[in-house]
């Protein structure tokens, strides 16, 4: 017999035991890394350069809130009322114009025109914010432009800001979330992008236009559920009451194509686990029932380290935060998988 034919089953063998003796690395975790408004600790808020930076830090998703105008054009802004703390009037889009000035006028009142004069750029609204000068309200389309562009794989969860506490501040709903989707449609995007909203009609009505686009409803807690008052709550479009008093069955059994559920982080908004009085509403027990239910859970806005543990820890899905370079520390920290630049 050759030395090659005894070495080959001797080399075989060796090979098997050092298979069995070595285990498979462990594939890390992977978490929704969703940058509020592009960032807004980091970048001036609702920008094209703001929602550019978040995609070179490395995010999974840049959130964003949208409005409609008067002349049924999509922009990118949290705000359906001009705020002066963000905003300032440069000159009229049109000599003597009589809207003008324009900060301090509902979206919904304005054309795009109108609202294109103004600089958004012009504060700081947090210290650690860089300022991006002179900035002006993008339309919807500019930032799928952006994304083209760049051929990156960042999904968009977009939230239809529909004002179901005060509908004459906002476009109609029919109307807004028509002009919403004909924009995802035309962008060839779709398959990037989620709808979220807390009118929650608002996502009934989406949801056909968008076949195939997943559904988030958003919560704030018990200021729009109403649970234990008598009536409709008008951000469910329903009695929560009616489905045992659980909003997140609620939420399931009445949004055809809801995918996740999006909860505030708890109370006070904008607290964290470690400071007196704070009381989470995203609990253990609400991601257990969201995950009974087939849905994944992104609560927001957090921003606190210590809360982006807690939370992650309890199994949420995704995190929505103002700034994701922090969660980024957290998530290498907990061995969660990192977002890619793109």
């Amino acid at each position: 017999m050759s030395l090659r034919r005894l070495l080959v089953p001797v080399l075989c063998a060796a090979t098997a035991l050092g298979t069995a003796a070595v285990p498979a690395a462990a594939v890390p975790r992977t978490v929704d890394l969703q940058a509020h408004r592009g960032g807004l600790g980091l970048q001036t808020e609702s920008t094209l350069d703001g929602f550019a930076a978040a995609m070179r830090l490395g995010v999974t998703t840049l959130e964003l809130d949208t409005q409609v105008t008067r002349d049924r054009r999509v922009v990118i802004t949290h705000d359906r009322k001009v705020d002066a703390k963000k905003c300032a009037d440069t000159a009229p889009a049109t000599p003597g114009d009589p809207q003008y000035p324009y900060v301090g006028e509902f979206v919904r009142d304005l054309t795009y025109a109108q609202i294109r004069t103004m600089n958004c750029g012009y504060e700081k609204v947090t210290a650690t914010q860089r300022l991006v000068e002179g900035a002006r309200i993008p339309e919807l389309r500019e930032l799928f432009d952006l994304v083209r562009s760049r051929r990156s794989p960042v999904r968009m969860n977009i939230e239809t800001k529909v004002e179901a506490g005060s509908p004459e501040q906002t476009a109609p709903r029919g109307e807004f979330v028509r002009a919403v989707a004909g924009e995802i449609t035309r962008s060839g995007l779709a398959r990037q992008v989620t709808i979220q909203s807390f009118d929650w009609n608002a996502l009934r009505e989406i949801g056909p236009l968008l076949p195939g686009v997943g559904l988030i409803a958003l919560t704030n807690g018990e200021q729009f559920l109403q649970t234990g008052k008598p009536g409709a709550s008008p951000w469910l479009g329903l009695d929560v009451d009616a489905h045992r008093g659980d909003w997140v069955r609620a939420a399931k059994e009445t949004i055809p194509g809801l995918t996740a559920v999006s909860p505030v982080q708890g109370d006070p908004q904008e607290g964290g686990v470690g400071d007196p009085g704070f009381v989470r509403f995203t609990t253990p027990a609400v991601i257990r029932r969201a995950h009974d239910q087939g849905l994944k859970v992104i609560p927001w806005t957090v921003n606190d380290p210590a809360t982006m543990r807690a939370l992650l820890r309890d199994g949420v899905d995704g995190l929505i935060t103002d700034y994701p370079d922090r969660a980024r520390a957290v998530f290498s920290e907990l061995g969660i998988a990192l977002p890619a630049a793109s």
